[in-house]
């Protein structure tokens, strides 16, 4: 489906609020998260996350009881399309992503991710993965929750790629419980939109403006399951959300025989939240 792409000067706009927002967090990051304690910090994180989503014209859906800021300890695993992602889960629940190396040389967000407690992982050293992994670790014994995107990149929406397995050592070390999560962004006839999707050659730049071009983007965040990680291995773990979440999205799971299921039906949704509005209320009635 063809979209109309937004007048240039309403990009001019976005970007330049997206500079005044991005200062702003480097202020509050330099100045106030530093001295910010727990739930205050997430709150934090959480509120300029929204903002954020909102000057892009991100309308975000979810579905499901979605954990909220009194889950402690978890270890929240999702699919990747774009860097997005990242911004849609802080204003969801704030976590602690593990994250490639790369970004921590990205001007101004690397260091804004480094203060927001993103450990940064090179994983083509082995030896800095068992040390990230241990970090981890003591992050989730204080009851901070960590942020896994375990397909180690991103994708165009359109499939799925295998879960590495090595990071959730961390949830079976402290056995930690495991909330899946899938992200989809969707077109207005309910097709999925690839154009915030940051992959294969496409630089930050590029997938900066493709944003920008959009009047408005939907993402579904679905809440799938917590997985319990005592008594099982990690390759156990990794194999169990990606096939959760492969069946969720309605994509070939990576690790199986290539097959679309059928006659899926997503889960209903919840009401629609923009990006300016509080964080959601969990269902059933549980305080925030």
């Amino acid at each position: 489906m063809t979209q109309t792409p937004t007048p240039y000067a309403i990009r001019l706009v976005r970007l330049i609020r997206v500079g005044l927002h991005v200062l702003q967090g480097v202020i509050i990051a330099g100045a106030v998260l530093r001295f910010a304690h727990e739930p205050l910090r997430s709150r934090i994180i959480q509120s300029w996350s929204q903002k954020l989503l909102a000057i892009f014209s991100v309308e975000y859906q979810v579905y499901g009881p979605m954990p909220d800021l009194s889950t402690r300890g978890a270890v929240f695993v999702a699919n990747h399309v774009s860097w997005l992602d990242i911004w849609l889960i802080y204003t969801l629940r704030p976590v602690r992503f593990i994250s490639k190396a790369d970004v921590r040389a990205w001007p101004v967000i690397g260091w804004l991710a480094e203060k927001t407690g993103t450990l940064f992982i090179h994983r083509e050293r082995r030896h800095h993965t068992a040390a990230i992994i241990k970090q981890a670790e003591a992050a989730l014994a204080q009851g901070d929750c960590i942020g896994l995107f375990p397909e180690g990149t991103t994708t165009d929406g359109l499939r799925l790629l295998p879960f590495h397995a090595s990071l959730f050592q961390a949830a079976v070390a402290q056995q930690a419980p495991i909330v899946l999560i899938a992200i989809r962004y969707r077109l207005p006839d309910g097709g999925i939109d690839t154009a915030p999707a940051y992959y294969g050659d496409l630089s930050l730049a590029d997938s900066l403006r493709a944003v920008l071009a959009r009047r408005r983007i939907r993402v579904e965040a679905t809440y799938l399951d917590t997985l319990a990680s005592a008594g099982k291995t990690r390759r156990e773990l990794s194999l169990a959300a990606e096939t959760t979440i492969a069946k969720a999205l309605n994509l070939p799971a990576p690790h199986k025989a290539p097959e679309i299921p059928a006659g899926l039906r997503d889960a209903a949704p919840t009401t629609p939240l923009p990006t300016d509005s509080p964080y959601p209320k969990p269902h059933g009635g549980s305080p925030h």
